[in-house]
């Protein structure tokens, strides 16, 4: 199997450490953060992915505003720009140890944290990320 993420979730799981919009995004959260960690891989999505999902039944989700589809413009840029490879619908990406710790790397530097401007997260993910990315569930098992 594979997980469906839209691009600025490759850095949302970065610093995913159990906090959520809900009690039912956290648990989604954590069951994908899980398969992530046991080494299943990304297939990348446009829109609304396996993430998004717990928030799709609201009347007016902010998955689908274009805030959030920005978001995934300026991280499919970076995150490609970083991996030297095209980010966009349908391409695969395995989480290996390596890429993980780069991706980490370059955000915890700030480089890849375009997408992140107008984000409510932000805060949350810089302290995560200046903390080592201690309690970050998303860890890589390969």
């Amino acid at each position: 199997m594979t997980i469906r993420l839209r691009p600025h979730h490759l850095l949302c799981l970065l610093t995913y450490v159990g906090k959520g919009y809900s009690a039912a995004f956290v648990a989604n959260y954590d069951r994908i953060a899980a398969r992530l960690s046991a080494g299943e891989d990304v297939v990348v999505t446009d829109g609304p992915d396996d993430i998004c999902a717990p928030l799709l039944d609201g009347a007016e989700p902010h998955c689908w505003r274009a805030s959030v589809i920005e978001r995934d413009r300026h991280a499919a840029r970076e995150v490609g720009a970083l991996l030297g490879r095209t980010i966009a619908p349908g391409a695969r990406i395995a989480l290996t140890p390596a890429r993980l710790a780069a991706l980490r790397g370059r955000f915890a530097e700030g480089g890849i944290r375009a997408a992140c401007g107008s984000c409510p997260w932000s805060d949350l993910c810089t302290a995560v990320a200046q903390g080592g990315y201690d309690g970050a569930r998303v860890v890589s098992g390969r």
